[in-house]
């Protein structure tokens, strides 16, 4: 284990010293090439303050949640915070609730506060508030409670009241395709209005309306949604007198003939020369829902059009290569990646499945980050809370842990996870005084699918004395690779330099609204008192 001379508190609002390239295009100065985020941070939207953007994405069922992301020139983007601790209700997010929680969030500033409110569809709409976003943020606040609700965007107006745009889901509500608008109190703290429908996409063409962000401009109340769906529909942007309405609907940006799938749901946001730009995602599965940068151009009748619009047509298409915004470069900036886990706060790109507990794991002074067995007693990792991931890079990447294996009794075991509807691993499980080398895949884990489990190799583990149990140990190197289409396979190596391939290909796969992650677990089918833990040394991407 590597040995550290000074300890380094990573605190939230500094970037960790082991930062990487993000596997971002590095395109000529002059322009970009999208995804300018090439990383799964759905639903992203985002807000400028002076010459600071700051964005923020769904979060579901990941903890922390509510990322915070910075840039200066909305190409080049680095992860400096998360809004939100821990889910709520706290104990019912002890547990992994996928595609739960925290779903398509809004960021807004007013009057020196900067405002993230997002809707929970099981429990409502709930708002925290801080003065930097790279700070400490607010405890939870509900706004509004019902089944449903989702997708909220405020709006502060010209005469001090304060309304609430929010779309519906028909899994809670039985209700779907429409926008909803009410009044909230000056504190933006409560719904104090009832609910006013302001579009209905059922009966205008634009099925699946979701994901408002609620906007005033030159007189005009400005609603952009997206619409038809998350892998396959369109941009569309209503606009009225009234903040009740009625709306006028335009459809702005669609696939059209490129091969930028359902270009929708983000930000409009300027820069301080007066450019307009949107930011929105792509469903690229399983590499989840990835972020592009797209122009914005507003014509003198006061729409919009968002992209390239060569036809004339008044709806544009995404771009892939661009001129860049107006803004000072900032490509010194990358997002967090590999670890070598020199600090002892946790990294920023490091997410649990559920609320975490104070024995999940650990940073320590000794160059290592722990985490500790949780009792399996669900039919596969699905049900597993304390899983230690991290988003995967759109694009053929390589990841190589070093770590510990510390078991307590037999059944414990660990290893590198790529984990989604599907997952596989490479393991290590002890059985006696043995560690079996162990690749493992599950299909359909959501559904309770029992794994699948094959042992490659084993290895003898040392004993060692610890408490009244001893422990057993080994240190192993573990690796996967994967080929930019989601085709994974993982190694194995006792020495660190000569790795052997353990067991098939296996083909990634989204989780629910999340693309697959890479990370680590750590479990056991013991019923001992003790648990047994992993020491990761680093990962190391390429």
């Amino acid at each position: 284990m590597k040995k550290i001379a000074t300890l380094i508190l990573a605190q939230a609002i500094l970037i960790p010293a082991f930062l990487t390239d993000a596997l971002q295009a590095k395109p000529a100065k002059d322009t970009y090439t999208n995804p300018v985020l090439a990383f799964d941070y759905s639903d992203p939207d985002v807000v400028r303050t002076g010459d600071d953007y700051w964005m923020t994405a769904s979060s579901f069922n990941c903890t922390p949640g509510l990322p915070i992301l910075h840039s200066r020139d909305l190409v080049h983007w680095e992860i400096v915070n998360y809004a939100l601790d821990r889910l709520v209700p706290e104990d019912y997010f002890s547990v992994p609730r996928h595609g739960q929680g925290v779903w398509a969030p809004c960021m807004k500033f007013h009057d020196g506060w900067y405002y993230i409110y997002w809707g929970d569809p099981d429990f409502g709409i709930y708002m925290v508030k801080a003065q930097d976003p790279a700070g400490k943020w607010s405890e939870p606040v509900l706004v509004k409670a019902g089944k449903g609700l989702i997708d909220p965007s405020p709006l502060w107006d010209d005469d001090g009241k304060v309304y609430l745009a929010h779309a519906w889901a028909a899994s809670r509500s039985g209700l779907n395709s429409i926008i909803t608008v009410s009044e909230m109190n000056s504190e933006g703290t409560a719904c104090t209005g009832d609910e006013v429908m302001v579009f209905d996409g059922n009966r205008d063409g634009h099925h699946t309306v979701e994901g408002a962000k609620i906007y005033k401009r030159d007189g005009y109340y400005y609603i952009f949604a997206p619409a038809g769906g998350v892998a396959t529909g369109w941009q569309i942007v209503m606009r009225s007198r009234s903040v009740y309405g009625p709306y006028e609907a335009r459809k702005v940006m669609e696939q059209g003939g490129t091969d930028i799938n359902g270009p929708h749901q983000g930000a409009w946001v300027d820069t301080p020369s007066g450019e307009n730009w949107f930011i929105h995602f792509q469903e690229k599965q399983p590499y989840g829902r990835i972020v592009h940068l797209n122009p914005l151009t507003w014509d003198d009748e006061g729409w919009c059009v968002i992209g390239t619009d060569e036809d004339g047509d008044g709806c544009g298409e995404p771009v892939r290569t661009w001129t860049r915004p107006d803004l000072p470069l900032s490509d010194n900036c990358a997002m967090a990646v590999g670890d070598e886990f020199d600090t002892i706060g946790q990294g920023l790109q490091w997410q649990w499945h559920a609320n975490p507990q104070d024995w999940f794991g650990f940073g320590s002074g000794y160059g290592f980050f722990r985490i500790y067995g949780h009792r399996e007693n669900v039919p596969n990792l699905w049900g597993v809370p304390n899983l230690y991931l991290q988003k995967m890079p759109a694009e053929p990447f390589s990841a190589t842990v070093k770590m510990t294996f510390n078991s307590k009794g037999d059944g414990d075991r660990a290893g590198l996870l790529v984990m989604g509807f599907d997952y596989g691993c490479v393991s290590v499980a002890r059985a006696g005084e043995t560690a079996l080398i162990q690749y493992v895949t599950c299909r359909d884990a959501d559904k309770g699918t029992a794994e699948e489990v094959v042992t490659v190799d084993e290895m003898p583990l040392k004993a060692v004395e610890s408490g009244a149990t001893p422990k057993y140990v080994t240190d192993i190197w573990l690796r996967v690779k994967s080929d930019g289409n989601g085709l994974c396979r993982f190694f194995y190596s006792t020495d660190g330099h000569s790795f052997k391939a353990a067991g098939e290909a296996f083909h990634a796969r989204e989780g629910r609204w999340i693309g697959a992650k890479t990370g680590f677990f750590c479990s056991s089918f013991g019923t001992g008192k003790d648990r047994g833990w992993i020491d990761i040394d680093y990962i190391r991407f390429e």
